[in-house]
């Protein structure tokens, strides 16, 4: 086969999607930080079955349309760094074959340098060591290689084998990825996209891994080939007590894997930890129901809180929203957007004159249509948007480029410290320059810790971490260790306060308990109450035990 058209292209990515969706819990896995929030192959997933949903019912057989549809999909679904990268390849992927009605191996490897021209330019600082390191020297082989009468199947087998001998690269461009003995995530995940393609090519279309070990009445059905990519609407925490004589009681043999693989395969943002005979679960899905129903064949419940997070996070001043552009059909000149999840955390923008919340951070990132919607609902001439996480940044960012008629900006805040800050700083009655200068400038003074724990054993930045320590992170360095939360929280705010500082405020996560908030505030009160202003607030976030931001 000398050429591809549309229908072919629509089967490789169809095949390249499923392949990813098969494995991004290992790409996941290969985030060097031992966070349980360690998402590339997550943002991947759900970007790359963004763009995979809008192609799934087109049937066209130019090329030329499969990769600009497919292409637009994946602009509005990019979650995370990662996902932003990967929607960029694709959009210049899709530039190159414009026009085309079907494509030669010249016309794909064209494409692809193309692709990797406009990933670079949308990274401010482009970091190799990389997917996109993967993506240039894969491209690179493929344009010094390629012939126009090469088989369609040998370019897309060289393209994959070049991208997996430029990924084991990777820890020695980037010696975070040496030190924790881990190839790059993205570069990963993206040679996980070629080999389903290259398969595709070969007749093996590859299809989804769907668990083996559910009976229908267990848990979810699978109505929606893509259902597990839509957003979820409640979070489910709960603790089980596993039965110690299954056959006594009636309840099932409880296995780790077997049972994380279910629940990993119908929810999102899941966290566990097991200790002895009992098992804490986190997670995010459509169907809390059924996914209690499959949990109580193994056990009983100690604890289950359900939260709608849909309603009480990201549409929260919706009713408000739309009641005023109802009195006022005329676009008003500011509007603010802020991320954040936590009932405390979505409160404190909120009170924070933020005009609309959207729901993500550390457990969840939000896709660049989050924004898009959010943009549009508020009705403004004007648009701040606080993505308070490194990671949101860049979908923030492409969400401002492609809503037209609105002057929508990102104030580049990394932390939920940095947002509440420049959302202080925000005056909707100063114009658009004060305000963007006086936000900006206020982010840098502060300092952000956070305390949470390691999912694995490694070395990062020279601290040995062990699976369930308590870890402190300080802007986005791991710098202390411990097996108990109470000497870690000590020991990254000695490192962040110094004679300089004047506040300190405390968000306390949800799994902290009221005898242990008072302890931390005793601790505060008797350490740095001389020298610090301390203001301890109830954020509620999960995962994160607490958040520190110091002025």
């Amino acid at each position: 086969m000398l050429k591809i058209d549309g229908v072919i292209l629509k089967q490789m990515i169809i095949s390249g999607t499923n392949n990813l969706y098969n494995n991004y819990p290992e790409v996941d896995a290969l985030n060097v930080f031992p966070v349980p929030d360690g998402d590339t192959g997550t943002n991947m997933n759900l970007t790359l079955s963004s763009g995979t949903r809008e192609i799934s019912n087109l049937d066209i057989e130019s090329i030329d349309e499969v990769a600009k549809v497919f292409s637009r999909g994946l602009l509005m679904g990019a979650r995370g760094n990662s996902g932003v990268i990967l929607s960029q390849i694709f959009r210049g992927f899709a530039q190159g074959l414009k026009g085309k009605s079907s494509a030669t191996a010249q016309d794909l490897a064209d494409a692809f340098a193309l692709g990797k021209q406009v990933a670079y330019k949308a990274v401010m600082k482009p970091v190799e060591g990389t997917i996109l390191t993967v993506v240039r020297e894969s491209t690179q082989a493929l344009l010094d290689n390629v012939t126009e009468d090469m088989p369609i199947d040998e370019v897309f087998d060289l393209l994959y084998k070049e991208a997996c001998e430029s990924l084991k690269r990777t820890p020695n461009l980037l010696p975070v990825l040496k030190e924790s003995g881990v190839v790059d995530s993205g570069g990963a995940g993206f040679c996980k996209i070629l080999e389903g393609f290259s398969l595709a090519l070969h007749n093996k279309i590859v299809e989804r891994n769907m668990p083996d070990v559910v009976e229908s009445s267990d848990i979810i059905e699978e109505d929606d080939e893509l259902e597990t990519e839509l957003p979820t609407q409640y979070c489910v925490e709960y603790i089980l007590d596993l039965s110690k004589n299954p056959k006594l009681s009636r309840k099932k043999i409880f296995s780790s894997n077997r049972f994380l693989s279910v629940l990993s395969s119908h929810s999102k943002s899941l966290f566990t930890r097991k200790e002895d005979n009992q098992i804490k679960i986190h997670l995010h899905t459509d169907c809390p129901g059924n996914i209690l129903t499959y949990s109580h064949q193994f056990g009983e419940f100690r604890m289950l809180k359900i939260q709608n997070i849909a309603v009480e996070h990201t549409h929260l001043l919706k009713d408000e929203i739309v009641k005023k552009n109802e009195e006022e059909s005329k676009p008003k000149e500011f509007g603010l957007i802020a991320v954040g999840v936590g009932q405390g955390i979505v409160d404190f923008f909120k009170d924070l004159n933020c005009d609309y919340i959207v729901s993500g951070g550390q457990t969840m990132n939000p896709s660049t249509e989050d924004f898009v919607k959010a943009i549009k609902e508020i009705n403004a001439k004007n648009i701040f948007i606080l993505p308070n996480n490194s990671n949101i940044v860049m979908a923030a960012t492409q969400a401002c480029d492609v809503v037209d008629g609105v002057n929508a900006v990102v104030i580049p805040t990394k932390t939920i410290p940095q947002g509440l800050v420049a959302a202080m700083m925000y005056n909707p009655s100063v114009d658009f320059e004060a305000n963007f200068a006086e936000m900006s400038e206020a982010i840098k003074s502060v300092k952000t810790g956070q305390i949470t724990f390691a999912i694995k054993d490694t070395s990062v930045d020279g601290v040995e971490i062990h699976k369930d320590d308590y870890i402190g992170i300080m802007d986005k360095t791991i710098v202390t260790s411990c097996k108990e939360r109470m000497e870690a929280l000590k020991q990254i705010l000695n490192k962040m306060i110094d004679s300089d500082s004047s506040i300190i405020t405390l968000i306390v996560g949800e799994d902290v308990t009221n005898e242990e908030k008072e302890q931390v505030a005793k601790y505060l009160e008797e350490t740095y109450s001389n020298s610090c202003d301390i203001d301890i607030k109830d954020g509620l976030q999960p995962v994160y035990s607490y958040i520190i931001g110091v002025e």
